[in-house]
């Protein structure tokens, strides 16, 4: 899974949405009485304010509200809050990139044990996102809501200008790299914004199921594989070939060149066709289309969970259960966050609907969300490490110096291993 921050719509969205939302979201209005709470972060927070709307008219008695803060500010407070046991919500959302840090420490509540039965839920949602949610020992800590089933965006417009077609892209990296070399000589569009995004998806298609990208069953750093030195020498060329725009997604140059179809593919979630269409590049509906990842690689960017402090009020543990159920159990409510909010759902029985057969218009009238069905269910378990950000830090960090000061691949490799395996037990 492509569990970095810089893959998580949220995060990137954050500073955006910031203005729009006003701060805060709002509380449901107060009734007397200690409050149940719900912390969460842009997108994540609208959506959980419209369950509780509904919650607070079958439960009176109660008082939900949900608190808001921006992304890295949700996540920085959530980590405070778990170890020192203050201000402690009652329900806490959580990004993927963050739940390694979050599940494999002793500050989420055991939602196997008999007082919560998560187990009995597995069946009902896609594989990867149940088992993500589970810790080092096993036990269910998180609960899954959305997921961003991974695809390739690409320019169908620029692809026939350059006489190509889409398994030009897909066949495998070593093509999709080459038919970059031909967009590039015949349209003049790069082939992706950033080496670092081709990179990261090659590593993941790399990595055997069950097994973290940067560290083994044994929690053995591993980042001298052979998969690391592809990942590293497939970004060298693409970097060398003049490829890559040199932009970061999210960023306004990035943003200008998808609008003047400087950019011919993007690596990303089923929900970038939802950010483009509505404020990235609305002026290029219909010239793009989605196709799978190539080599058949199937992986997740970004997703949510719902968790339980473990030393939250004992009192408000029961209602905040049956809350999470309703945030990530409820058909309709998952396909009203998909239809309102891009929010993917984890649960199966939300994926078997007509809605997934509509064509989508941006996409030139393609029916794109069977093929992110699709790939949602062929995403493989890849459990989270509670080194996973600071490995990725360490790894970006080394890839950049062989891009930039020409530092071997495998003397950067090497160098990143050998930090990873001081911090990796830490």
């Amino acid at each position: 899974m492509l569990d970095s921050s810089a893959f998580s719509r949220r995060h990137l969205l954050a500073a955006a949405l910031a203005s729009a939302a006003g701060g805060a979201a709002s509380p449901v209005q107060a009734r007397p009485g200690e409050p149940l709470t719900v912390a969460a972060f842009p997108l994540v927070d609208v959506i959980a304010q419209d369950v509780i709307k509904g919650w607070a008219t079958r439960h009176p008695e109660v008082r939900a509200r949900v608190i808001s803060r921006q992304y890295d500010d949700h996540h920085t407070a959530m980590t405070t809050a778990l170890s020192t046991s203050g201000h402690l919500p009652d329900v806490i959302a959580l990004e993927t990139s963050y739940l390694g840090r979050f599940s494999l420490g002793t500050g989420l509540e055991d939602l196997s044990a008999p007082a919560y039965g998560a187990d009995r839920f597995k069946d009902r949602f896609v594989p990867f996102a149940f088992e993500t949610g589970r810790n080092r020992d096993g036990r269910v800590v998180a609960m899954p809501t959305d997921i961003g089933p991974g695809s390739l965006f690409y320019r169908a417009d620029l692809l026939a200008q350059a006489g190509l077609k889409e398994a030009d892209l897909t066949a495998s990296w070593d093509s999709y790299v080459q038919a970059g070399q031909q967009l590039k000589a015949r349209t003049g569009a790069y082939l992706i914004g950033d080496v670092r995004l081709l990179k990261d998806i090659v590593l993941r298609a790399g990595t055997p199921a069950g097994e973290n990208i940067f560290f083994d069953r044994q929690q053995r750093a591993q980042v001298t594989s052979p998969r690391f030195v592809r990942a590293f020498e497939l970004a060298q060329k693409v970097r060398r070939l003049g490829l890559d725009a040199r932009v970061e997604v999210w960023f306004n140059d990035w943003a200008e060149m998808l609008k003047r179809g400087r950019l011919a593919t993007e690596i990303s979630g089923g929900w970038m066709a939802g950010q483009m269409a509505n404020w990235v590049a609305p002026g290029t509906a219909g010239k793009w289309r989605v196709a799978q990842l190539p080599e058949n690689t199937f992986c997740a960017y970004g997703g949510t969970y719902y968790a339980i402090p473990r030393r939250s009020d004992p009192a408000k543990k029961a209602l905040a259960w049956q809350l999470i159920q309703e945030l990530t159990l409820d058909r309709q409510r998952q396909l009203d966050a998909f239809r309102s909010q891009d929010a993917f759902p984890a649960l199966l029985a939300a994926q078997d609907d007509a809605f997934f057969d509509q064509p989508v218009p941006f996409l030139g009238g393609q029916p794109a969300r069977l093929l992110w069905r699709d790939a949602a269910r062929r995403i493989p378990v890849m459990p989270v490490h509670k080194q996973q950000k600071f490995a990725d830090e360490v790894v970006n960090a080394e890839l950049d110096n062989v891009l930039e000061y020409g530092k071997p691949i495998e003397r950067a490799l090497a160098d990143a291993q050998a930090l990873l395996v001081h911090r990796a037990n830490r």
